[in-house]
């Protein structure tokens, strides 16, 4: 059982499974969980408070979400629930990266958001909330044909986010000059580099193997992959390795060495190194500290 504060769920890393399948869609319909630590993830959020208020910390910014709010960030970068009411009740869904580029978002919306920003809409409509518990029943059954709707219909539902009023949080304290925006082709390459990406970050992969996957040059799909994302190609399978990774440290004895090299890292340094530069501890010293928090069990 999950332990709470009060009336308060506490979230139980242990129990987390978006970690470890990047490109899979995972739902959490339920009483949102207070982390005793950050977590990151290689899909995109999506967040609807049903009830009750939830309070984040992402990176370098807060968020503060009312009953009825409905916002948007990108899971790879360290997030965490800080504080909930007690009636709190929500639905978090983490869509795999390669829907995020079939939203038809503006450019410096998009691409901020890959960079951390947080897309909040300020606005509520009293229809949400019988449309995310649909979109909820549809994704959680066993019919592709239901799946495939919900998700058409979520990603409309956040495309509209942009005709009514909205906020985008982030900690930028500069104006940048938002860079050129990526074509719809270009979109649609990112979508499919996200897919093969997804399938294939625990092999030896390189930026040749990425491009050849779409049919396009290396140097292209370099550089319209750091356009429209922020990363790099070498950045992204870093990110999903070390989601992967994450899980793998959550469950069993699993030693650190063996971690690395299921997650595609090639050495041990490597893996620390990249482990240490997201989390700001080392992959060690990360699972201590969840088993220290739960009785020891990891």
């Amino acid at each position: 059982m999950e332990s709470k504060i009060g009336q308060k769920r506490y979230w139980n890393p242990l129990k987390s499974t978006v970690e470890g399948v990047p490109n899979q869609l995972v739902i959490s319909h339920e009483q949102p969980g207070i982390m005793p630590t950050a977590h990151w993830h290689a899909q995109v959020e999506i967040n609807y408070v049903f009830s009750g208020t939830v309070d984040y910390q992402m990176q370098g910014h807060c968020v503060h979400l009312d009953a009825g709010d409905l916002c948007l960030f990108w899971g790879g970068l360290p997030h965490q629930v800080l504080d909930t009411s007690e009636n709190a009740m929500f639905i978090a869904i983490h869509l795999p990266l390669v829907h995020f580029f079939r939203l038809r978002l503006p450019a410096d919306i998009q691409q901020r958001l890959m960079r951390g920003a947080t897309l909040l809409a300020a606005e509520h409509d009293e229809g949400d909330d019988r449309s995310f518990a649909r979109w909820s029943d549809y994704l959680r059954s066993d019919d592709p044909v239901k799946v495939s709707h919900a998700i058409d219909e979520l990603l409309l539902r956040i495309e509209r986010i942009q005709f009514d009023r909205y906020n985008l949080l982030d900690a930028a304290t500069t104006d940048t000059a938002p860079s050129e925006a990526p074509d719809r082709q270009s979109f649609q390459n990112i979508g499919e580099i996200c897919f093969y990406i997804a399938e294939n970050f625990r092999h030896d992969i390189d930026s040749s193997a990425i491009a050849s996957s779409v049919d396009i040059h290396p140097k292209y799909a370099m550089s319209v992959f750091k356009k429209s994302t922020g990363m790099t190609l070498n950045e992204y399978v870093s990110l999903l390795r070390l989601s992967y990774a994450q899980a793998l440290l959550l469950r069993g004895d699993v030693n650190v060495l063996q971690v690395a090299m299921d997650s595609g890292f090639g050495s041990l340094s490597a893996f620390n190194s990249s482990f240490r530069k997201l989390a700001g501890m080392s992959p060690s010293d990360y699972r201590r500290s969840i088993r220290d928090r739960h009785g020891g069990q990891c």
